[in-house]
Protein backbone atom coordinates (compact mmCIF):
# COMPACT_ATOMS: atom_id res chain seq x y z
CA UNK A 1 0.00 0.00 0.00
CA UNK A 2 1.44 3.62 -1.01
CA UNK A 3 2.73 5.38 1.96
CA UNK A 4 0.88 8.62 2.49
CA UNK A 5 1.57 11.39 -0.58
CA UNK A 6 2.64 8.70 -2.81
CA UNK A 7 0.83 8.09 -5.97
CA UNK A 8 -1.23 5.27 -6.63
CA UNK A 9 -1.12 3.16 -9.95
CA UNK A 10 -4.13 2.87 -11.34
CA UNK A 11 -5.91 0.45 -14.35
CA UNK A 12 -3.72 0.97 -17.71
CA UNK A 13 -6.59 2.49 -20.48
CA UNK A 14 -6.39 2.67 -24.10
CA UNK A 15 -3.41 1.50 -26.13
CA UNK A 16 -1.07 0.65 -23.49
CA UNK A 17 1.55 -1.26 -26.14
CA UNK A 18 2.12 1.18 -27.70
CA UNK A 19 4.75 4.27 -26.05
CA UNK A 20 3.34 6.96 -28.15
CA UNK A 21 -0.30 6.29 -27.16
CA UNK A 22 -2.29 9.23 -25.54
CA UNK A 23 -2.20 6.78 -22.39
CA UNK A 24 1.56 6.93 -22.24
CA UNK A 25 1.56 10.72 -22.90
CA UNK A 26 -0.71 11.33 -19.80
CA UNK A 27 1.60 9.10 -17.62
CA UNK A 28 4.83 11.02 -18.91
CA UNK A 29 2.84 14.18 -18.18
CA UNK A 30 2.12 13.47 -14.48
CA UNK A 31 5.59 12.48 -14.10
CA UNK A 32 6.89 15.70 -15.34
CA UNK A 33 4.46 17.58 -12.74
CA UNK A 34 5.99 15.24 -10.00
CA UNK A 35 9.85 16.78 -11.35
CA UNK A 36 8.17 19.95 -10.94
CA UNK A 37 7.10 19.50 -7.66
CA UNK A 38 3.45 20.10 -8.11
CA UNK A 39 1.32 18.80 -5.11
CA UNK A 40 0.19 15.23 -5.22
CA UNK A 41 -3.33 16.34 -4.92
CA UNK A 42 -3.58 18.33 -8.53
CA UNK A 43 -1.38 15.98 -9.97
CA UNK A 44 -4.35 12.76 -9.06
CA UNK A 45 -7.35 15.18 -9.76
CA UNK A 46 -5.63 15.66 -13.36
CA UNK A 47 -5.19 12.26 -14.26
CA UNK A 48 -8.48 11.66 -13.49
CA UNK A 49 -10.08 13.35 -15.54
CA UNK A 50 -7.63 12.91 -18.29
CA UNK A 51 -8.56 9.25 -18.04
CA UNK A 52 -11.84 10.11 -18.78
CA UNK A 53 -10.30 11.77 -21.86
CA UNK A 54 -8.04 9.23 -22.58
CA UNK A 55 -10.96 6.80 -22.48
CA UNK A 56 -13.48 8.53 -24.61
CA UNK A 57 -10.89 9.01 -27.30
CA UNK A 58 -10.06 5.17 -27.35
CA UNK A 59 -14.03 4.20 -27.85
CA UNK A 60 -13.97 6.51 -30.88
CA UNK A 61 -10.24 4.90 -31.93
CA UNK A 62 -8.19 7.94 -31.64
CA UNK A 63 -5.39 7.00 -29.84
CA UNK A 64 -2.12 8.89 -30.26
CA UNK A 65 -2.14 12.85 -29.16
CA UNK A 66 -1.41 13.53 -32.81
CA UNK A 67 -4.78 12.37 -34.22
CA UNK A 68 -6.56 15.08 -31.42
CA UNK A 69 -7.23 18.16 -33.51
CA UNK A 70 -9.27 21.38 -32.41
CA UNK A 71 -12.45 19.91 -34.16
CA UNK A 72 -12.06 16.35 -31.92
CA UNK A 73 -11.52 18.47 -28.68
CA UNK A 74 -14.95 20.74 -29.71
CA UNK A 75 -16.42 17.49 -29.69
CA UNK A 76 -15.47 16.57 -26.38
CA UNK A 77 -17.37 19.56 -25.13
CA UNK A 78 -20.09 18.93 -26.97
CA UNK A 79 -19.95 15.08 -25.45
CA UNK A 80 -19.64 16.91 -21.94
CA UNK A 81 -22.84 19.24 -22.51
CA UNK A 82 -24.71 16.61 -23.57
CA UNK A 83 -23.50 13.98 -21.04
CA UNK A 84 -26.01 12.62 -18.11
CA UNK A 85 -24.66 11.49 -14.69
CA UNK A 86 -26.13 8.61 -13.08
CA UNK A 87 -29.13 10.38 -11.06
CA UNK A 88 -30.05 11.90 -15.07
CA UNK A 89 -28.58 15.35 -14.50
CA UNK A 90 -26.31 17.05 -16.65
CA UNK A 91 -22.65 17.74 -15.70
CA UNK A 92 -22.34 21.83 -14.58
CA UNK A 93 -20.81 24.32 -15.82
CA UNK A 94 -18.18 24.02 -13.38
CA UNK A 95 -17.52 19.95 -13.94
CA UNK A 96 -17.09 20.43 -17.95
CA UNK A 97 -15.13 23.11 -16.93
CA UNK A 98 -13.01 21.17 -14.41
CA UNK A 99 -13.09 18.27 -17.00
CA UNK A 100 -11.42 20.51 -19.70
CA UNK A 101 -8.75 22.14 -17.94
CA UNK A 102 -6.59 19.36 -17.33
CA UNK A 103 -6.59 18.59 -21.18
CA UNK A 104 -5.32 21.98 -21.97
CA UNK A 105 -2.49 21.44 -19.95
CA UNK A 106 -1.66 18.31 -21.29
CA UNK A 107 -1.74 19.49 -25.16
CA UNK A 108 0.15 22.19 -24.01
CA UNK A 109 2.76 20.55 -22.36
CA UNK A 110 2.74 18.14 -25.63
CA UNK A 111 3.58 20.80 -27.75
CA UNK A 112 6.27 22.77 -25.24
CA UNK A 113 7.98 19.67 -24.94
CA UNK A 114 7.47 18.99 -28.99
CA UNK A 115 5.57 16.04 -28.88
CA UNK A 116 3.42 17.27 -31.01
CA UNK A 117 3.70 19.99 -34.04
CA UNK A 118 1.10 22.01 -32.30
CA UNK A 119 -0.96 22.76 -29.70
CA UNK A 120 -4.55 21.88 -30.73
CA UNK A 121 -5.78 23.22 -27.52
CA UNK A 122 -4.52 26.49 -27.95
CA UNK A 123 -7.66 28.49 -29.44
CA UNK A 124 -10.09 26.14 -27.39
CA UNK A 125 -12.82 28.00 -26.30
CA UNK A 126 -13.72 27.42 -22.60
CA UNK A 127 -17.48 27.51 -21.10
CA UNK A 128 -17.81 30.41 -19.17
CA UNK A 129 -18.50 29.97 -15.49
CA UNK A 130 -21.52 31.41 -13.63
CA UNK A 131 -20.59 32.86 -9.79
CA UNK A 132 -22.95 31.63 -7.56
CA UNK A 133 -23.12 32.13 -3.91
CA UNK A 134 -22.83 30.03 -1.28
CA UNK A 135 -25.96 28.33 -0.01
CA UNK A 136 -25.23 28.43 3.19
CA UNK A 137 -23.76 30.98 5.38
CA UNK A 138 -24.40 30.63 9.41
CA UNK A 139 -24.74 33.66 11.87
CA UNK A 140 -22.92 34.21 15.20
CA UNK A 141 -25.32 32.72 16.83
CA UNK A 142 -25.93 29.76 15.08
CA UNK A 143 -22.27 29.33 14.84
CA UNK A 144 -22.62 29.17 18.60
CA UNK A 145 -24.79 26.53 18.60
CA UNK A 146 -22.55 24.17 16.91
CA UNK A 147 -19.93 24.89 19.20
CA UNK A 148 -22.20 23.74 21.76
CA UNK A 149 -22.99 20.55 20.49
CA UNK A 150 -19.68 18.32 21.34
CA UNK A 151 -20.22 16.87 24.92
CA UNK A 152 -17.47 17.87 27.28
CA UNK A 153 -17.67 15.08 29.46
CA UNK A 154 -16.08 13.11 26.77
CA UNK A 155 -11.88 13.02 25.49
CA UNK A 156 -13.44 13.57 21.67
CA UNK A 157 -15.67 16.17 22.49
CA UNK A 158 -13.22 17.91 23.79
CA UNK A 159 -11.13 17.42 20.72
CA UNK A 160 -13.79 17.58 18.65
CA UNK A 161 -14.78 21.33 20.03
CA UNK A 162 -11.23 22.60 20.25
CA UNK A 163 -11.21 21.75 15.85
CA UNK A 164 -14.59 23.58 15.20
CA UNK A 165 -13.02 26.55 17.25
CA UNK A 166 -10.20 26.49 14.87
CA UNK A 167 -11.98 25.66 12.17
CA UNK A 168 -14.53 28.51 12.84
CA UNK A 169 -11.53 30.99 14.46
CA UNK A 170 -9.28 30.85 11.86
CA UNK A 171 -11.15 30.17 7.87
CA UNK A 172 -8.91 26.78 7.32
CA UNK A 173 -9.67 24.33 4.89
CA UNK A 174 -9.81 20.97 6.15
CA UNK A 175 -6.80 19.77 4.44
CA UNK A 176 -4.79 22.68 6.29
CA UNK A 177 -6.53 21.84 9.63
CA UNK A 178 -5.64 18.07 9.14
CA UNK A 179 -1.77 18.56 8.66
CA UNK A 180 -1.23 21.32 12.00
CA UNK A 181 1.40 20.00 14.01
CA UNK A 182 1.31 20.87 17.65
CA UNK A 183 4.41 23.41 17.03
CA UNK A 184 2.03 25.31 14.73
CA UNK A 185 0.83 26.95 17.25
CA UNK A 186 1.70 30.30 18.93
CA UNK A 187 -0.06 30.94 21.74
CA UNK A 188 2.02 34.35 22.53
CA UNK A 189 1.41 35.74 19.12
CA UNK A 190 -2.43 34.06 18.78
CA UNK A 191 -0.75 32.55 15.87
CA UNK A 192 -1.26 29.44 13.59
CA UNK A 193 1.47 28.50 10.69
CA UNK A 194 -0.06 26.69 7.84
CA UNK A 195 2.35 24.62 6.43
CA UNK A 196 1.94 23.50 2.66
CA UNK A 197 -1.49 25.10 1.89
CA UNK A 198 -3.00 25.53 -1.46
CA UNK A 199 -0.41 25.28 -4.06
CA UNK A 200 2.28 24.57 -1.40
CA UNK A 201 2.39 27.94 0.20
CA UNK A 202 3.14 28.11 3.55
CA UNK A 203 1.11 30.98 5.50
CA UNK A 204 0.45 32.49 9.07
CA UNK A 205 -2.90 33.09 9.92
CA UNK A 206 -4.14 34.50 12.99
CA UNK A 207 -6.24 32.21 15.60
CA UNK A 208 -8.82 33.75 18.52
CA UNK A 209 -7.94 33.63 22.94
CA UNK A 210 -11.10 31.26 22.53
CA UNK A 211 -10.07 28.78 20.43
CA UNK A 212 -6.63 28.65 21.83
CA UNK A 213 -8.11 28.36 25.10
CA UNK A 214 -9.84 25.07 23.77
CA UNK A 215 -6.76 24.18 22.21
CA UNK A 216 -4.80 24.75 25.31
CA UNK A 217 -7.80 22.90 27.43
CA UNK A 218 -7.23 19.54 24.78
CA UNK A 219 -3.84 19.66 25.04
CA UNK A 220 -3.48 19.62 28.39
CA UNK A 221 -6.30 17.05 29.17
CA UNK A 222 -7.11 14.74 25.85
CA UNK A 223 -4.14 14.64 23.58
CA UNK A 224 -1.67 12.98 26.00
CA UNK A 225 -4.59 10.00 25.97
CA UNK A 226 -5.33 9.83 22.34
CA UNK A 227 -1.95 9.13 20.85
CA UNK A 228 -0.90 6.95 23.41
CA UNK A 229 2.80 6.11 22.86
CA UNK A 230 2.67 6.89 19.28
CA UNK A 231 2.92 10.55 18.74
CA UNK A 232 4.16 11.97 15.27
CA UNK A 233 3.32 15.58 16.28
CA UNK A 234 -0.12 15.73 15.08
CA UNK A 235 -1.80 18.07 16.09
CA UNK A 236 -5.75 16.77 16.14
CA UNK A 237 -5.53 12.96 15.88
CA UNK A 238 -8.32 10.79 15.99
CA UNK A 239 -9.56 8.35 18.40
CA UNK A 240 -7.02 5.97 16.61
CA UNK A 241 -4.28 8.03 17.35
CA UNK A 242 -3.80 9.16 13.54
CA UNK A 243 -4.63 11.81 11.47
CA UNK A 244 -7.77 12.25 10.31
CA UNK A 245 -8.92 11.58 6.46
CA UNK A 246 -10.31 14.14 4.41
CA UNK A 247 -13.75 12.58 4.28
CA UNK A 248 -13.60 11.31 7.84
CA UNK A 249 -13.20 15.23 9.32
CA UNK A 250 -16.25 16.10 7.10
CA UNK A 251 -18.68 13.84 7.79
CA UNK A 252 -17.39 14.47 12.09
CA UNK A 253 -17.70 18.24 11.12
CA UNK A 254 -21.38 17.62 9.44
CA UNK A 255 -22.67 15.44 12.22
CA UNK A 256 -22.22 18.28 14.70
CA UNK A 257 -23.89 21.19 12.58
CA UNK A 258 -26.75 18.65 11.93
CA UNK A 259 -26.99 18.00 15.50
CA UNK A 260 -27.61 21.84 15.98
CA UNK A 261 -30.56 21.43 14.10
CA UNK A 262 -30.52 24.34 11.58
CA UNK A 263 -32.53 24.41 8.63
CA UNK A 264 -28.59 25.17 7.15
CA UNK A 265 -26.32 22.41 6.14
CA UNK A 266 -22.52 22.05 5.81
CA UNK A 267 -19.22 21.08 7.08
CA UNK A 268 -15.54 21.99 6.96
CA UNK A 269 -15.97 24.67 4.16
CA UNK A 270 -19.33 26.22 6.13
CA UNK A 271 -16.93 27.88 8.80
CA UNK A 272 -14.59 29.18 5.95
CA UNK A 273 -17.51 30.94 4.41
CA UNK A 274 -19.18 31.85 8.21
CA UNK A 275 -15.74 33.54 9.57
CA UNK A 276 -15.29 35.63 5.99
CA UNK A 277 -18.60 36.73 5.55
CA UNK A 278 -18.98 37.34 9.46
CA UNK A 279 -15.79 39.49 9.50
CA UNK A 280 -15.96 41.57 6.64
CA UNK A 281 -19.77 42.43 8.26
CA UNK A 282 -17.89 43.84 11.04
CA UNK A 283 -15.59 46.16 9.02
CA UNK A 284 -12.40 44.33 8.14
CA UNK A 285 -10.78 45.21 5.35
CA UNK A 286 -11.60 42.27 2.21
CA UNK A 287 -7.32 42.72 1.74
CA UNK A 288 -7.17 40.88 5.46
CA UNK A 289 -9.83 38.46 5.08
CA UNK A 290 -8.11 37.26 1.17
CA UNK A 291 -4.49 37.13 3.23
CA UNK A 292 -6.49 35.15 5.90
CA UNK A 293 -8.18 32.56 3.48
CA UNK A 294 -4.89 32.36 1.41
CA UNK A 295 -6.52 33.60 -1.74
CA UNK A 296 -3.30 35.15 -3.96
CA UNK A 297 -6.48 36.91 -5.66
CA UNK A 298 -10.20 37.26 -5.39
CA UNK A 299 -11.27 37.22 -9.43
CA UNK A 300 -8.59 37.35 -12.47
CA UNK A 301 -7.85 41.23 -11.80
CA UNK A 302 -7.61 41.81 -8.29
CA UNK A 303 -3.68 42.25 -7.44
CA UNK A 304 -2.93 40.38 -4.16
CA UNK A 305 -1.87 43.43 -1.25
CA UNK A 306 0.32 41.69 1.23
CA UNK A 307 -0.18 42.59 5.10
CA UNK A 308 1.30 41.94 7.94
CA UNK A 309 0.45 39.26 10.20
CA UNK A 310 0.54 42.01 13.27
CA UNK A 311 -1.87 43.91 11.69
CA UNK A 312 -4.10 40.84 10.06
CA UNK A 313 -3.97 40.03 13.85
CA UNK A 314 -5.10 43.14 15.16
CA UNK A 315 -8.11 43.25 12.13
CA UNK A 316 -8.86 39.73 13.57
CA UNK A 317 -9.37 40.47 17.60
CA UNK A 318 -11.45 43.39 16.60
CA UNK A 319 -13.76 41.90 13.71
CA UNK A 320 -14.42 37.88 15.15
CA UNK A 321 -17.50 36.98 16.62
CA UNK A 322 -15.88 34.87 18.64
CA UNK A 323 -14.36 37.00 20.61
CA UNK A 324 -14.94 38.35 24.21
CA UNK A 325 -18.46 40.83 23.64
CA UNK A 326 -17.91 44.16 22.57
CA UNK A 327 -20.53 46.63 21.67
CA UNK A 328 -19.81 47.34 18.08
CA UNK A 329 -22.04 49.28 15.29
CA UNK A 330 -23.12 47.36 12.23
CA UNK A 331 -20.88 48.32 9.52
CA UNK A 332 -22.36 48.10 6.06
CA UNK A 333 -20.64 46.19 3.39
CA UNK A 334 -20.56 46.83 -0.02
CA UNK A 335 -22.58 44.16 -2.18
CA UNK A 336 -19.85 44.01 -4.90
CA UNK A 337 -16.89 42.85 -2.09
CA UNK A 338 -19.22 40.46 -0.39
CA UNK A 339 -20.69 39.05 -3.96
CA UNK A 340 -17.06 38.52 -4.77
CA UNK A 341 -15.39 36.97 -1.76
CA UNK A 342 -18.38 34.24 -0.85
CA UNK A 343 -18.57 33.63 -4.96
CA UNK A 344 -14.72 32.92 -4.68
CA UNK A 345 -15.27 30.82 -1.26
CA UNK A 346 -18.55 28.63 -3.11
CA UNK A 347 -16.23 27.80 -6.23
CA UNK A 348 -13.39 26.82 -3.90
CA UNK A 349 -15.86 24.58 -1.94
CA UNK A 350 -16.84 22.67 -5.41
CA UNK A 351 -13.88 22.08 -6.24
CA UNK A 352 -12.49 20.72 -2.67
CA UNK A 353 -15.86 18.52 -3.35
CA UNK A 354 -14.97 17.16 -6.25
CA UNK A 355 -17.98 18.89 -8.13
Amino acid sequence: MPRKGQHTPRTPIGDVRDPDSLYHAMLRFGAWQREKNYSEKTIEAREIYLRYFVAWCDARGLRRPQEITKPILERYQRYLFVHRKKDGQPLSTRSQHTRIVPVRALFKWLARYNHILYNPASDLEMPRLEHRLPKHVLTAAEAEAIMAVPDLQTSTGVRDRAILETLYSTGIRRMELIGIHVHDIDTERGTLIVRQGKGRKDRMVPIGERALAWIGKYLDDVRPELVGGSDDGTLFPTHLGEAFTPNRLTQMVREYVDAAKLTKRGSCHLFRHTMATLMLENGADIRFIQAMLGHVSLNTTQIYTQVSIRQLKAIHTATHPGRLPVARASVEVPAADRDTLLATLDAEALEEAGD
